[in-house]
């Protein structure tokens, strides 16, 4: 399979970064995460017209459907405890034994996050619709949650993370319930593990809070809608297993999921006021910005009460 960057000029220049995806399969190649082997990277951009790289073609099945549909309940529940404990393999491996020290950062990745999407929101507020000069506008309550998250930071803990660890990035195995290939690894890096694990979490969450979905099916992801399924709680406590640590913060972790994925949603705003966003999904994308803003301050009361039942718990 060869995979390639977009012919033409990028906006941004770090985008479809075709050589850090060779680095990275080619370090994980020899180990047990399943991936496709890296074969040979070519930066030349005058042979195909862009840098490019040529990895194995991995057989087998890919689910554009977190609720894996067209599957027995046991196969769906033994593919996300792979899914899961793939997940928990990926961050288990150590980094520096294989050459990936620096990949990223060694510390302070939300620390990070917060600076970098604090900056781009402001931006993107400050957009101007191109017909009525009117601006996007901030997220509801982005400053004060912004700022909540800065001062309960998580203990700090680095690892590999995939940056879009989910469903429809896994390749299943043809016939058995496992996962064999790990693909799109455009947003690696080294970084807290807590965020690939809400990442892969989120329909759950979606589930329950239809108006922040980008999902057609969340409600799938209901308890006891889809047979085989696990419960978040489930699914947690298998990664958790797999992994060999406690998981804290799970409320912390997807309120910023959620507060990002509202940064992600005001840019496609942003766009639509300049005009330039062509998807046909773009206004859907602004409309779920009120419901993501709301739910995130949600979760950070919910965050906000648990800790204070633990420090009283201590007194």
């Amino acid at each position: 399979m060869l995979r390639k960057k977009p012919p033409g000029k990028l906006l941004n220049p770090t985008a479809h970064a075709v050589e850090r995806e060779y680095r990275i399969l080619a370090a994980l190649s020899p180990t047990p995460v399943p991936v496709p082997k890296a074969i040979v990277l070519c930066e030349d951009a005058s042979v195909v017209g862009t840098p490019f790289y040529v990895m194995e073609f991995v057989a087998g099945r890919i689910f554009s459907n977190p609720s894996i549909p067209g599957v027995s309940a046991a196969d769906r529940r033994a593919m996300w405890e792979s899914a899961l404990t793939t997940l928990a393999l990926l961050h288990h491996t150590d980094f520096r034994s294989i050459g990936l020290e620096g990949y990223g950062k060694p510390s302070g990745f939300y620390a990070r996050q917060i600076r970098t999407l604090s900056t781009v929101s402001a931006a993107q507020s400050a957009a101007r619709d191109f017909d009525t000069g009117t601006t996007v506008g901030p997220i509801p309550g982005f400053d004060k949650n912004m700022e909540y998250f800065s001062r309960t930071l998580p203990q700090d803990r680095t690892v590999i993370i995939h940056g879009d660890y989910k469903i429809d990035n896994l390749i299943f195995h043809a016939v058995e319930p496992r996962v064999v290939g790990i693909l799109d690894w455009e947003l690696s890096t080294l970084g807290h593990p807590l965020s690939d694990l809400c990442n892969l979490l989120s329909p759950f969450l979606f589930a329950a809070n239809p108006d922040t979905s980008p999902l057609r099916d969340a409600t799938d992801f209901l308890p006891g809608a889809t047979p085989g399924l696990p419960t978040r709680d489930e699914a947690v406590r298998a990664y958790e297993r797999a992994v060999g640590w406690t998981v804290h913060g799970q409320n912390w972790g997807l309120a910023f999921m959620l507060c990002r994925n509202s940064v992600i949603a005001q840019g496609v705003a942003a766009r639509l006021a300049r005009r330039q966003a062509s998807s046909e999904n773009a206004g859907a994308f602004e409309r779920l910005i009120p419901g993501l803003a709301a739910l995130t301050t949600r979760l950070i009361k919910e965050d906000a009460e648990e800790r204070d039942k633990r420090r009283t718990a201590k007194l």
